[in-house]
């Protein structure tokens, strides 16, 4: 009896702990990268701004799009708590925009990282189909280092100007995450530069292998687009930085984080930020 009792006692305090179903913080970015004729918008200005909201909403992994290698070990400084990932798109180093993971050290176990182009040649810098300008998708394997749980989380920058581009990079990197992945939980984050209403979201959205996480949760804090040209007066409900999930994730938060300082946007466009279950 004394046995049972003891069985049920264990049981419901895992409960009401919540051990049963852990989360964690996920989130996307594009930081804006460090153009110099960026003036009233400069990188120094935007970059303690970035990394207090970075900790303020507390994201537990993220990826980034657009940040040059010095904006990356400036935030690398502010987010002591966190390691990233990631290579330059020019040269397969340090050259270019990266398309970098960020994540909490504590928290996860990096266990293997990788990267490939945007293109019909996906082991070396080049340009896809009708890009503009060479593009390309990090990846990395983590493991929650409390419970053990394993998930592959892919980061993309799509091509701003290819039409094709844009819905070839989308079969690719479905393409890729089976090669790499397998039937393991997958989280895919990026600037797609495709909205809601474009064909190739919907090659991804449509898909039987990710969803997005906006129609899957049942919380939205979605009050404009994710894109803002600095514009802080904009009004939009174009959604062109995504992040989608394989089914082993259950999405308890969706939001697009709309924060301003003294009139002011830290990045061109706004983080997308999501709590999921495992």
């Amino acid at each position: 009896m004394k046995k049972v009792f003891l069985a049920l006692a264990v049981m419901l305090s895992l409960h009401f702990t919540g051990a049963s179903a852990q989360t964690f913080r996920v989130a996307t970015y594009n930081i804006r990268y460090d153009n110099k004729s960026d003036t009233l918008n400069a990188w120094h200005k935007r970059l303690p701004v970035m990394t207090d909201l970075i900790k303020f909403h507390d994201f537990d992994i993220f990826g980034s799009q657009e940040g040059l290698h010095h904006q990356l070990e400036a935030l690398a400084i502010g987010l002591e708590d966190y390691a990233y990932i990631g290579v330059g798109r020019d040269d397969g180093k340090q050259a270019g925009e990266f398309s970098a993971i960020f994540y909490k050290k504590d928290k996860f176990r990096l266990l293997q990282k990788g990267n490939f182009w945007l293109s019909p040649v996906t082991d070396r810098p080049n340009k896809g189909w009708d890009a503009a300008l060479p593009r390309i998708c990090s990846w990395g394997q983590f493991q929650d280092i409390a419970s053990g749980f394993k998930f592959y989380l892919f980061n993309v920058h799509f091509d701003h100007q290819g039409v094709q581009a844009r819905k070839e990079s989308a079969k690719l990197v479905l393409h890729q995450i089976k090669k790499i992945a397998g039937d393991t939980p997958v989280v895919l984050t990026g600037d797609f530069n495709l909205d809601q209403t474009d064909e190739g979201y919907a090659v991804l959205s449509k898909s039987n292998l990710v969803q997005d996480a906006y129609n899957l949760s049942p919380v939205r804090y979605a009050p404009n687009g994710t894109f803002n040209g600095f514009n802080i007066n904009i009004k939009s409900d174009k959604r062109i930085d995504h992040i989608f999930l394989t089914p082993h994730f259950k999405t308890k938060r969706y939001g697009i984080l709309t924060d301003s300082y003294q009139g002011q946007l830290p990045s061109d466009h706004f983080p997308v930020a999501i709590e999921v279950a495992y």
